[in-house]
């Protein structure tokens, strides 16, 4: 299961995709979702796994953004 983040400027949201399941929310809600998902690992250790694929795709995507701010400046 992979785990997918997508960032759309225009909206100013990003999605977060799963198999069937997606999600959007706004793009200033990104750190406490990463915050959500780190918490779920550490509460949920047998799905400890499903969990880390959402904290990367998460990280990836914050790491991304701050690419892009870099690059802009």
């Amino acid at each position: 299961m992979k785990t997918i983040a997508t960032y759309d400027s225009a909206a100013g949201t990003f999605t977060l995709e799963k198999n069937i399941w997606r999600g959007t929310f706004p793009i200033a809600d990104l750190p406490k979702w990463l915050v959500f998902y780190r918490h779920q690992m550490q509460r949920y250790p047998a799905q400890g796994g499903n969990y880390a694929l959402d904290v990367e795709a998460l990280e990836m995507l914050a790491k991304q953004l701050e690419d892009w701010e870099r690059s802009a400046r």
